[in-house]
């Protein structure tokens, strides 16, 4: 009976019953978690465990009442997932089972709704602060090295119990992503460019050996996240929905430092306004040149706690004089005071004049050399500038004496700082640690002649003659205009309803 029951299980994913959890708001797939008390409506006819006592009583003594096992639970993507010591019972008892580690697929994924759902904030910036209101379901799955993903699900909002001994408690195991979701005026959600974020996801994972995932089935799993939260997306532009995957590594009680055996992931959602609450008004960035942020050899592109938590003592430094972010400038040795790096939670950007007689417009950022995280903002930034065909956009070495030359002559345009969080934050100053400044302009007549354009005007080439310069602000319209979906563009991922 046991042998017919695992070969049924094993067989056609087609005949796998569908089932209703609850409340749920759509049906899931339910990919052969076992109950050994026959209560998993998905094979409450074909296989009611407690006729296996027949085979052995040690074969259900292993399962935990439920299903789950150290808040595993058991599946798999091409069968049976057991957990130990059941696994050792199982293929005694039947030898030609295989038992092969399963990735994260949006088909496996089980959702519970929660009872209790919060009243939602009013779209107003100081109430929606970053990461201060938090939606009423997460996603999560957890990972055992020996048998790889367990099904995702989406669960009411919860606490997370850890051991005192979890690797990431004591070694900052940990990476994670941002990412944002839109609502347009025609009620759709949109992500802004996911793939990018999955890419770096699984390549921050990758340099802290944690597991890697399906980024194509995990993004499905937050995409349907986002459809059962969509009355938490703010609908007014400048607000939206920040998404932040989590990725960590938890093991059995062990304090030395070894690769990752055991790994949870959980994925939040925090509605949230302006990343600065003044919105589009210029800051004053503390230049720290003592404490560096990332090093060469180091992880600095890569998006892991470890990155951040350096960077408290510089702001708060900064913070006494009046500055919002820090600008780290490494002192490697070299002439030129420093290279000029990135903010703690910006990329940083410059647009200089350059010497000579055409007095060419240059906007420049530091290069991906390893010390730089790559923003997927950045990039968009990059990518739009080289579209407008009025300036030359590059990726290269800077060196702080440069900044410092430029501003004196009168060539340093503009400063701003981009990022998920951000979006686009213009600069007003540089302050350095003795309390003196580099000014830098800030046209707010003209940045808010852009934003003000049409939809889709602002990302047309060659602005039209007499318009005012405004780098800062003809890229927060045009980045708008996609995230909104005013224009049509391949970055916008609208989820299907």
């Amino acid at each position: 009976m046991l042998i017919c029951s695992a070969k049924r299980l094993l067989g056609s994913r087609s005949s796998l019953a569908k089932y209703r959890n609850g409340a749920h708001s759509k049906f899931a797939r339910h990919s052969a978690v076992l109950y050994p008390d026959g209560r998993s409506p998905a094979f409450k006819e074909e296989c009611r465990f407690a006729a296996l006592d027949d085979a052995g009583s040690n074969f259900s003594s292993g399962i935990s009442k439920w299903g789950i096992l150290w808040k595993h639970r058991m599946h798999s993507t091409t069968g049976i997932r057991l957990e130990e010591p059941l696994q050792k019972s199982m293929t005694e008892i039947v030898p030609r089972l295989a038992l092969v580690p399963s990735d994260i697929r949006y088909e496996d994924l089980v959702i519970t709704r929660s009872e209790h759902i919060q009243v939602k904030p009013k779209l107003d910036a100081t109430t929606l602060r970053f990461g201060a209101v938090y939606s009423d379901h997460m996603l999560q799955a957890s990972w055992r090295e020996e048998l790889g993903w367990t099904a995702p699900s989406i669960d009411p909002l919860s606490s997370v119990s850890l051991h005192p001994c979890a690797q990431v408690l004591h070694y900052a195991v940990q990476c994670f992503e941002g990412m944002k979701c839109y609502k347009g005026k025609d009620g759709r959600l949109r992500l802004f460019r996911p793939d990018m974020n999955m890419d770096r996801f699984a390549h921050s994972a990758d340099r802290l050996t944690l597991p890697q995932f399906d980024k194509v089935e995990l993004l499905e799993c937050i995409k349907e996240l986002l459809r059962i939260e969509r009355d938490w997306v703010p609908d007014e532009e400048g607000f939206s929905i920040y998404i932040r995957p989590l990725l960590i590594f938890v093991t059995h009680p062990f304090l030395g430092v070894c690769p990752t055996r055991e790994a949870m992931l959980f994925v939040i959602l925090s509605p949230v306004g302006p990343y600065f609450p003044s919105g589009l008004k210029p800051i004053k960035l503390y230049v720290e040149t003592q404490n560096g942020r990332a090093f060469p050899g180091g992880v600095g592109d890569t998006k892991i706690g470890g990155n951040y938590a350096p960077t408290l003592l510089p702001q708060l430094n900064g913070t006494q004089l009046g500055c919002s972010q820090v600008l780290f400038v490494l002192q490697d040795g070299n002439p030129g005071g420093g290279l000029v790096g990135e903010s703690s939670s910006m990329n940083v950007f410059f647009l200089i004049q350059q010497d000579g007689e055409n007095r060419e417009l240059e906007l420049v950022t530091p290069p991906l050399d390893g010390l730089i995280l790559p923003g997927i903002t950045r990039d968009s930034v990059l990518t739009l500038a080289r579209g407008f065909g009025n300036m030359k956009v590059s990726e290269r070495p800077l060196r702080f004496n440069e900044l410092e030359g430029a501003a004196e002559n009168g060539r340093l345009l503009e400063v701003f700082g981009t990022g998920t969080a951000c979006m686009v934050q213009p600069v007003m100053g540089l302050v350095m640690k003795d309390q003196t400044e580099i000014v830098v302009p800030f046209n707010n007549e003209a940045a808010e002649y852009w934003l003000a354009k049409p939809p889709g005007t602002a990302g047309l080439p060659h602005s039209s003659a007499g318009e005012p310069l405004s780098v800062c602000g003809r890229l927060t319209r045009a980045l708008l205009d996609v995230q909104h979906g005013h224009v049509d563009s391949k970055w916008s991922v609208a989820i299907d309803p």
